[in-house]
């Protein structure tokens, strides 16, 4: 594994929790979670940034959405009891699988 798909599962990690504060804010009616959340999205950026001096756009991005989108899934479902209908199951699948072939 390299360094650089390191900092894309870090960058990855922070967005998920990203994504859960923001739903923590309820429509930013909880001001401390919605800021929270922008400000790790920020950060989550930046550590995106300094792998793409390595790695193709296309593989880190579609990576680290991948990530973020299994990470707030299963998220959503511990934190919040949110769950996915068959439909939103072979959604996530079908990403995984495209991020596998782009891999190659």
């Amino acid at each position: 594994m390299s360094f650089y798909f390191v900092i894309i599962m870090i960058s990855a990690f922070i967005d998920i929790v990203a994504n859960l504060l923001l739903k923590k804010s309820d429509g930013f009616k909880y001001k401390t979670y919605g800021i929270s959340a922008i400000l790790l999205v920020i950060i989550a950026f930046i550590f995106l940034s300094f792998a793409l001096e390595y790695v193709e756009l296309s593989i880190a991005y579609s990576t680290w959405g991948a990530i973020g989108i299994i990470g707030t899934s299963l998220g959503g479902y511990i934190f919040y009891k949110e769950r996915l209908n068959y439909v939103g199951i072979l959604g996530v699948i079908v990403v995984v699988c495209a991020v596998i072939l782009l891999n190659y």
